[in-house]
């Protein structure tokens, strides 16, 4: 880390009381390693006297099915855990990702994107690629210049993507609940990324800051997967939450593998909540199993 690059900096959270989520996505049955996470949140949700919301992240509409979301339900429910009514549907608010995005347009903070996934895959070289991450660095060199007009965000504006613009050289830190002390450093370990997608919906990264925030989400508990999607969504929570306002805090859970040492997917259906409990097995087992990680 560059000591003489400036910061992204959060105020320390005020004492306010605790709100999780699960944050199941229906695009296949959920498995043991969701089972471990979202028992995780319960735990933590349920220690601090708080409260719990499960959110429906059903924005993949190639491959969310509503029978995945039903079963999601289902088999939340079977482990035993409970949550706050009503549940959140992301479908639902996209109003809310709209009038977001519409902000970042303001403050110049976005641009349209042009360029294709074949674009991108040809630009990169090794030493610009983020190795394992799920959104490649895309190059500098592509940006529009600050003073480029912005074109509307009316029908034709939303059927394009737009990217967020990072502050190469600035770091983002947080300290996370079980990994401690994180930074990156914008330009280097992520690059400007997607925040609207020509299909006319938001990205992973703002329908879950937006969501956060607009929820009163006070710690988000998720797979360590995901801890480059937190710098990410912490430059649009700085972005979009009132002056002064804290982000959530963020504790990220050990992933679960398979016997062959691979991470659990979707179609593992042998380990599927949904095979366990059509074949009898006791979920009070898998709280015995995962309490530790409490």
């Amino acid at each position: 880390m560059d000591p003489s690059a400036s910061a992204v900096s959060f105020p320390a959270p005020p004492s306010a009381p605790y709100v999780g989520r699960l944050a199941p996505s229906p695009t296949g049955l959920l498995h043991l390693g969701h089972a471990r996470t979202f028992a995780l949140a319960a735990a933590r949700a349920r220690a601090a006297g708080g409260r719990l919301l499960l959110r429906i992240d059903d924005l993949d509409t190639a491959r969310c099915r509503p029978e995945f979301a039903d079963a999601a339900l289902v088999d939340l429910a079977w482990l035993g855990l409970a949550w706050e009514e009503p549940v959140v549907v992301q479908s639902a608010r996209l109003p809310s990702y709209r009038a977001a995005l519409g902000r970042l347009r303001a403050a110049g903070l976005v641009y349209p994107c042009d360029r294709s996934r074949k674009d991108l895959a040809g630009a990169l070289a090794a030493p610009h690629e983020a190795p394992g991450d799920d959104e490649p660095l895309y190059p500098a060199a592509w940006r529009p210049p600050f003073d480029t007009p912005l074109p509307p965000l009316d029908g034709a504006g939303l059927a394009r993507n737009w990217r967020f613009r990072v502050p190469d050289g600035e770091t983002v830190r947080f300290t996370d609940g079980r990994l401690g002390p994180l930074v990156a450093v914008c330009g280097r370990d992520f690059g400007d990324f997607l925040v609207w997608r020509k299909d006319g919906l938001p990205s992973y990264q703002l329908a879950c800051a937006v969501d956060d925030a607009e929820l009163g989400v006070t710690e988000v508990v998720r797979g360590e997967d995901l801890v480059r999607s937190t710098f990410r969504q912490l430059l649009l929570l700085a972005a979009l939450l009132p002056p002064g306002a804290p982000p959530p805090d963020y504790h990220h859970a050990p992933l679960l593998n398979d016997e062959n040492g691979f991470r659990l997917a979707k179609r593992h259906d042998a380990l599927a909540l949904r095979t366990l409990r059509d074949t009898g097995v006791d979920p009070g087992k898998f709280h015995d199993s995962f309490s530790p990680l409490c």
